[in-house]
């Protein structure tokens, strides 16, 4: 008797074993869909291999239902992907590998699954054309830039490359990176007329726009897009275009990294350093790091490409780890060099603000619109104002399940968390004392706005972020408008700080920045650093004098003064002495164990019952040098009506981190089922978040 082993999305380490029953072994190769029967259920798994024997006895083994035949097998480059996160991120192959899989293939098949399946096929997927991207007098298509010498170096480095190696593309915002990525794209589509480019993006909102340039770029070729915003329809087709090899280009967030790609021969992730690369829910996976493997698998280049590399990637870089190009000037393809915009500090202790605004950013503005041209208001928190307060008696508008502020949106009139979604009417008067006088405290885009239609009467002046994004390609349409001209000033949340060619800008104002800067994470100066470069880099796009105004009160901060510079590399190198110092990534490798639960004392409690076991390994010389922090409440206390709790463990060596770690949680796991704790935990690997 033969036995199917199988994978199925559940909390279980090893494959499950299946009779064949009638299914045909032939039928049965690793990466084949299949639908077995799981407890009182049945679930779609996927066959990973067969099997002789099985250790289980006779009577506990059921009957594998049968193969799931639409389409090719998943390939082995595709289970080893898979395998490898799971082992890296410690959680069940089926963890990873089933959540990657189309909605066609994550659920219990249906009739005429393999009609649908045929139309899909039949159907062209993204294959654009010379009407529909418009061409030029010979009927070719849009003419392609010519490069700069820099640009052109580094397409030719990623071309020459033998097999798997690892670039970082570091260029100042506007220097031509994604004409350098589709550049490199040409190159390899050329080279193979089988090949295969994955180019990876943070979020959502820089899909559409790059979807259609590479569309524009390659008319006549299949170019497939994935991401969470795709219904169920458009998801299937896609992936089944880039799992057959129809689709030679596929852009995607961070689930594309997971796509069935059997002819892959180049990866970029563009803006690598992003932390929309980090999955926040189920298996904590870093779509960047995994794209480095999936390119060690592929054999291929693997491409990084930001104007602020994460500390880690800049790191490797200096190390030599990464071969590392770079684009110095600005420009973009075709264009000659211009100047970086010119940052300025206004003080808000000399100028201080006025419903958000200082009168120097206010005049700024004035004279910019005077000018025909556009502007941008970035500030990093939505809503009207981040708080409602009573004067009379201190009354805050605190979110009844977090430890955190209920933000007031005042067109709506309501309270909402933006952690957990809680909302209700804004009072009428305080639930304390009943004063009917209730202050808006602070100021989010919604208030800034509003202070600006008063400031710039006639003005054309519009908000971007996610409370007026909800509808689907609002965000596109929005961007569409500043892109045309008919927007003066658009104000946003960093959903108008990433990848957008914004070409006529020449003003960006900055507020709250200061917020951030003063946050207690270790990697929050990265991040503001980060976010403020690319803000500060949508203006001056097409050459003409551009300026960006950021209100501080603390104008002398060093990262402010790198700002100014535009100088990373200098940034770069005194954070990373700090890290050094300090002993904090990169130079350790950490995890994060988590617990939540109703009760502190309970979420607690399991840590520290996970702390006396990580203890007890460490003593019984078990582990090596591994250090484990003692257990306490997260910075965001309670999320959601539960408490959580967290324990951080670091290792010198990242061979050290992950041995201790398979002991760990396998004793933690006994203790857990033997006790019946009840609160949950997990574990994350290389948290962004301490």
């Amino acid at each position: 008797m033969r036995f199917a082993r199988v994978i199925v999305d559940v909390p279980i380490e090893q494959p499950l074993d299946y009779a064949l029953g009638d299914c045909d072994p032939a039928s049965l190769v690793p990466g084949t869909p299949v639908l077995v029967p799981f407890k009182r259920s049945d679930q779609v798994g996927i066959a990973v291999g067969l099997a002789a024997d099985s250790a289980l006895p006779p009577d506990k083994i059921r009957p594998l239902i049968a193969p799931i035949l639409i389409a090719a097998p998943l390939g082995e480059r595709w289970l080893k992907l898979t395998r490898f996160a799971a082992d890296y991120y410690h959680c069940a192959w089926g963890e990873v590998a089933l959540p990657a899989l189309p909605p066609m293939l994550r659920r219990r098949p249906v009739a005429r699954l393999a009609q649908r399946v045929e139309k899909m096929r039949a159907a062209p997927v993204g294959v654009a054309t010379a009407d529909a991207v418009g061409s030029g007098a010979d009927g070719a298509g849009p003419a392609v830039p010519v490069l700069r010498d820099e640009q052109q170096a580094a397409v030719d480095a990623i071309a020459a490359a033998a097999g798997y190696a690892r670039f970082l593309l570091f260029g100042v915002t506007g220097s031509g990176k994604t004409e350098v990525y589709l550049h490199a794209i040409a190159a390899t589509l050329a080279a193979d007329p089988a090949a295969q480019a994955l180019l990876l993006v943070p979020e959502i909102n820089l899909t559409p726009q790059l979807e259609a340039l590479v569309r524009a770029r390659f008319p006549g070729e299949a170019v497939a897009s994935l991401h969470s915003g795709l219904n169920d329809g458009e998801r299937n087709a896609a992936w089944l275009a880039a799992h057959e090899g129809r689709a030679r280009i596929v852009i995607g967030t961070r689930l594309a990294v997971f796509a069935s790609l059997p002819r892959l021969r180049l990866v970029v992730v563009d803006e690598e350093h992003d932390p929309s690369f980090k999955a926040g829910q189920g298996v904590h996976y870093s779509a960047r790091d995994l794209a480095l493997k999936l390119a060690q698998l592929a054999e291929a280049p693997v491409v990084l490409g930001s104007a602020t590399p994460s500390l880690e990637t800049w790191a490797a870089a200096q190390a030599g780890r990464y071969a590392l190009l770079r684009l110095t000037g600005r420009g973009g393809a075709a264009r000659s060099e211009v100047e970086l915009p010119r940052v300025e500090m206004i003080d808000l202790k000399r100028h201080p603000a006025e419903h958000g605004l200082a009168d120097p950013l206010r005049a700024a503005l004035r004279s910019t619109i005077e000018r025909g041209e556009q502007a941008l208001v970035f500030l990093n928190r939505r809503g009207y104002a981040p708080v409602i307060a009573c004067d009379a008696c201190g009354w805050l508008s605190n979110c009844p399940r977090c430890s955190a502020f209920a933000s007031f949106h005042k067109g709506e009139r309501q309270l909402r968390c933006h952690h957990c979604g809680w909302q209700a009417r804004v009072p009428a008067a305080c639930p304390t004392c009943g004063n009917q006088d209730l202050s808006a405290v602070g100021h989010g885009t919604q208030r800034i706005e509003e202070t600006l239609q008063l400031a710039l009467p006639g003005a054309r002046i519009r908000r971007i972020d996610r409370d007026n994004t909800q509808r689907r390609h609002a965000a596109r349409e929005m961007l569409d408008a500043m892109h045309a001209g008919d927007i003066d000033v658009l104000v946003g949340t960093q959903m108008i700080a990433k990848g957008h060619d914004f070409r006529r800008v020449a003003l960006v104002g900055v507020l709250n920045a200061d917020a951030q800067l003063l946050a207690g994470d270790f990697r929050a100066p990265e991040r503001l650093f980060a976010t403020l470069l690319q803000v500060v880099g949508r203006a001056g796009r097409s050459g003409q004098p551009a300026r960006v105004l950021l209100q501080t009160r603390h104008p002398g901060h060093p990262l402010y003064a790198a700002l100014a510079r535009h100088d990373f590399p200098r940034f770069a190198r005194d954070q990373l002495a700090e890290r050094r110092a300090m002993r904090l990534p990169p130079f350790v490798h950490a995890a994060l164990l988590t617990a939540t639960s109703r009760d502190m004392s309970d979420a607690v409690g399991l840590l520290q019952v996970a702390q006396g076991l990580g203890q007890a390994l460490m003593d019984g010389g078990a582990a090596g040098a591994v250090k484990l922090y003692d257990a306490v409440p997260m910075p965001l206390e309670r999320l959601a009506g539960e408490h959580r709790a967290q324990l951080l463990v670091e290792a010198a060596r990242r061979s050290d981190l992950h041995a201790f770690l398979v002991r760990w949680l396998a004793a933690l796991r006994r203790e857990v089922a033997s006790q019946k704790l009840r609160p949950r935990w997990n574990l994350e690997v290389d948290p962004i978040a301490i």
